[in-house]
C-alpha cells in the first residue's frame, strides 16, 4: 500500500497534485539530469517548463509518469509516492496521466480510431466504455470524420490532435505534454496549445515542456525555468526569458 501524501498547499489552499521532493536523477554515465529539485504543481494548474536542451525538462516529466525513477528523493502524484509503486501498479498510475510527445508516437499500422482505442485497451478498459470514449475524444480534438484515416494520411497537426485524443481518452487528472509543438508550424502549434488550454479548463492539470517562446510569452501561465538540472525560476504569469538574470532566484 502506497503512502498517502495528498495535502493542501498551505500557501495557496489548493491540493498539491504533483510534488518533486529533493529529487536527484543521475545516469550511469555520470550525467546528473536533476540535482536536488523540489517542485509543487497544484490541481488545475497550467504550467510551462522551459529551459535549454539538456536542462532536465524531459527527465522531470518522465519522473511524473514513472518512465524514470529518481536516484534520490520522492515523486508524489495524486497522493501516491510513485517511486514506491510495484511495477504491476504502474499501469494504474498511468490511467490518470495522459502523455503527448513531440514525435506523436502513433502506431503507423492503425487508424485514428484504433490508435486512441489502443491506449484504453492496454489499461483494460471495458470494450463498451472504449466505444463510448473514443468518439468523444475524437470530437473533442476536432477530428470527427477522420476516424478511419491512417497516420500517414494526416497532417502534422492532425497527428498531434490524434495523440491528444489518445492522451485524454482516459480523462486523466494530469496531462504531460513534452514539446508537443516542436514539429509543427506556428499556426498549427497555436491550435494545439488552444486545445491544451481547453482541456485545462475541464479541470485537467497540464504540464507542458517547451521551447516555444512566443507561446509562453502570450499565454502568461505559470513558468518553471530549468537550467543545469536545477529550477532557477518559478513565476506565476511568467514569460520565457533570458535565464542568466534569474540564476539563484527562487519563488517564495
Amino acid at each position: 500500500m502506497s503512502k498517502d501524501w495528498s495535502h493542501l498547499d498551505e500557501n495557496r489552499g489548493r491540493i498539491a497534485l504533483i510534488q518533486l521532493c529533493q529529487v536527484t536523477k543521475a545516469y550511469s554515465n555520470n550525467v546528473v539530469a536533476l540535482s536536488n529539485v523540489s517542485l509543487t504543481i497544484r490541481k488545475g494548474e497550467f504550467v510551462f517548463i522551459v529551459g535549454p536542451s539538456g536542462a532536465g525538462k524531459t527527465t522531470m516529466t518522465r519522473l511524473v509518469y514513472r518512465e524514470e525513477l529518481p536516484t534520490s528523493g520522492s515523486v508524489i502524484v495524486n497522493g501516491e509516492d510513485v517511486t514506491e509503486l510495484h511495477p504491476s501498479e504502474v499501469p494504474y498510475l498511468r490511467r490518470n496521466i495522459g502523455v503527448v510527445f513531440q514525435d506523436f508516437k502513433l502506431l503507423s499500422d492503425r487508424n485514428v480510431y484504433d490508435n486512441i482505442a489502443f491506449a484504453l485497451e492496454v489499461t483494460s478498459t471495458p470494450r463498451r466504455e472504449i466505444r463510448r470514449r473514443v468518439p468523444w475524444a475524437i470530437e473533442a480534438v476536432g477530428l470527427k470524420g477522420k476516424e478511419q484515416a491512417m497516420p500517414g494520411e494526416l497532417s502534422g497537426g492532425e497527428q498531434q490532435r490524434t495523440a491528444l485524443a489518445r492522451a485524454i481518452a482516459n480523462k486523466p487528472v494530469v496531462l504531460i505534454a513534452d514539446e508537443p509543438t516542436g514539429n509543427l508550424d506556428p499556426v498549427t502549434s497555436w491550435g494545439i496549445v488552444r486545445l491544451l488550454e481547453e482541456i485545462n479548463r475541464w479541470g485537467t492539470t497540464v504540464v507542458m515542456a517547451t521551447h516555444a517562446q512566443s507561446i509562453v510569452n502570450s499565454m502568461q501561465k505559470r513558468v518553471v525555468a530549468v537550467s543545469g538540472g536545477r529550477i532557477i525560476r518559478d513565476e506565476e504569469r511568467g514569460v520565457y526569458a533570458h535565464e542568466a538574470q534569474f540564476v539563484g532566484i527562487r519563488r517564495t
